[in-house]
């Protein structure tokens, strides 16, 4: 069964917040081989989505408040759990974001700092390049605006 959950840092239940530390260091840090600090100092201004397959997370997002990140409203950590890959978890996420930031934040541009590889799958939510290709982590990135 499919569940989907919003909420801000505050209200995140402590196997919330291990679910998701635990998903970014699956994926970001292991799976992704990135050296990097996870824990930034922006998630206690943060919404966070997850989206639980049967009791596991199958895909998070964290909806970043404009002037934390970048200018803009700002989607970020966007990841889907290896087991569920190829399963529109992705793309339910993506959808479910935009709509919260929407909600929670106001309507305005989103922006978000993307790898290159995903381009394509940003573009098909209305996303556009906006910045030349830079390096983050030994990853091609580029940053993307919705308006």
């Amino acid at each position: 069964m499919t569940t989907e959950k919003i909420a801000h840092f505050d209200a995140l239940s402590s196997k919330e917040l291990y679910d998701i530390i635990r998903l970014r260091n699956e994926v970001f840090v292991v799976e992704q081989q990135c050296i990097f600090q996870d824990a930034d100092g922006k998630d206690p201004a943060c919404y966070h989505l997850m989206i639980y397959e049967d009791d596991q997370l199958a895909a998070y997002a964290r909806l970043v408040p404009a002037g934390l990140a970048f200018e803009h409203i700002s989607i970020g950590r966007v990841i889907s759990n290896p087991a569920f890959r190829r399963q529109n978890f992705g793309r339910k996420l993506m959808n479910r974001a935009i709509e919260h930031c929407g909600r929670i934040f106001g309507e305005g541009p989103i922006q978000i700092g993307a790898q290159l590889y995903l381009q394509k799958f940003y573009e098909s939510f209305g996303f556009k390049v906006c910045s030349d290709v830079y390096d983050e982590d030994g990853i091609d990135h580029i940053e993307m605006i919705r308006s």
